[in-house]
């Protein structure tokens, strides 16, 4: 098991394939990792794959206090160094999303290409965001089945869900518990912030937003596009996690922006 030491922190990460390093940084979840990337990951065949799992994860260690951006960027910084000779591709999905741009404001000696999906630069202001977090986290402490039947409901398009069925719905409640660190991203979701960092990326960047996202509505996508002055937009037609609704698209659009000249 491969670790890093960031602060107070004992940092896991997985690394598998050789060439290029293509970093992913997960989303919300004690998980980690292997929830966000475990069916997705393999798919970047050609390339060095590196999947950090952030402090509030299972299998990082840390003191259990609040969370920044910040602080999350600095553990995803220290396993690009322990990784990597050179910059790397950096992708960030969900609460990911806002730490991969955070890294590459602050180290863009460490980033060669940007992929943020589903992501957003501020909770403060945004209504529906700042009401949806905080409903997950009085469900979280009150009720975790409504919390993942919420989860799951904001997580994929109506239509993802009425295809794949009941029984498979049912199976997708218990995918997110609300554990300790799970609750622990929830928190730092409701106080994101990183508008001032936006004009500091220097990446070329590619912005994927998700049309029936029901957990970060897509206009939020677009106002990161908007702020990142190399970035290029596009959108897939499906829910917040796309790359489980529509992965060989998915995988499709992140394999030719980083692999361009």
């Amino acid at each position: 098991m491969a670790t890093v030491t960031v602060a107070d922190a004992q940092v896991h990460y997985e690394r598998t394939g050789s060439g290029p390093v293509l970093v992913l940084v997960h989303g919300t979840g004690s998980a980690g990792a292997a929830l966000t990337w475990g069916r997705t990951a393999p798919r970047f065949t050609g390339r060095t794959v590196v999947t950090p799992d952030l402090s509030g994860t299972d299998r990082t260690t840390d003191d259990g206090g609040p969370l920044t951006v910040e602080g999350l960027a600095a553990q995803v910084i220290a396993v690009v160094e322990e990784v990597a000779d050179g910059p790397v591709d950096l992708l960030g999905f969900s609460m990911g999303s806002p730490v991969a741009a955070a890294v590459a404001a602050l180290r863009p000696d460490l980033v060669r290409r940007l992929v943020l999906v589903a992501g957003w630069a501020h909770t403060d202001g945004d209504e529906y965001l700042r009401n949806l977090f905080t409903l997950w986290k009085d469900l979280g402490a009150s009720d975790p089945a409504s919390f993942g039947r919420s989860v799951a409901m904001t997580g994929f398009s109506r239509g993802f869900l009425n295809a794949i069925g009941r029984a498979e719905v049912e199976a997708l409640i218990p995918n997110m518990p609300p554990t300790p660190g799970t609750l622990r991203h929830v928190d730092l979701d409701t106080r994101i912030d990183v508008r001032a960092l936006l004009p500091r990326i220097e990446a070329e960047t590619l912005v994927i937003g998700c049309t029936q996202d029901a957990t970060v509505p897509v206009e939020n996508s677009r106002v990161l596009h908007a702020s990142i002055a190399r970035s290029r937009y596009t959108e897939i037609d499906a829910g917040h996690v796309a790359f489980f609704e529509r992965e060989d698209e998915f995988v499709k659009l992140v394999a030719e922006f980083v692999d361009a000249a």
